[in-house]
């Protein structure tokens, strides 16, 4: 356990950020899901109106570094291959 102010402050924002950051991957790992589904049920159309949110989802979470660029870029590649292959 924690002894000092700072490391019970270190803490604390370590939970705070921890929470912020899930949120941010869960948002990233259901609409990787969704679109992976619609891909799979041949709705194409639906698969290719949700990359734009895919895309800002992982771009936002690049920026404030819960993952890395190249992360965010390869999963942006890597999702819209797929779409554009079965379309």
């Amino acid at each position: 356990m924690a002894i000092t102010k700072s490391a019970k402050k270190a803490i604390r924002q370590n939970e705070r950020r921890k929470a912020i950051n899930i949120i941010y991957k869960d948002k990233i790992k259901a609409l990787l899901k969704e679109a992976r589904s619609l891909v799979s049920a041949k709705k194409n159309k639906e698969a290719e109106a949700l990359l734009p949110k895919l895309y800002r989802a992982l771009d936002k979470a690049a920026k404030v570094g819960v993952i890395k660029k190249n992360n965010a870029s390869r999963k942006k590649s890597r999702i819209s291959k797929l779409v554009g292959k079965k379309a």
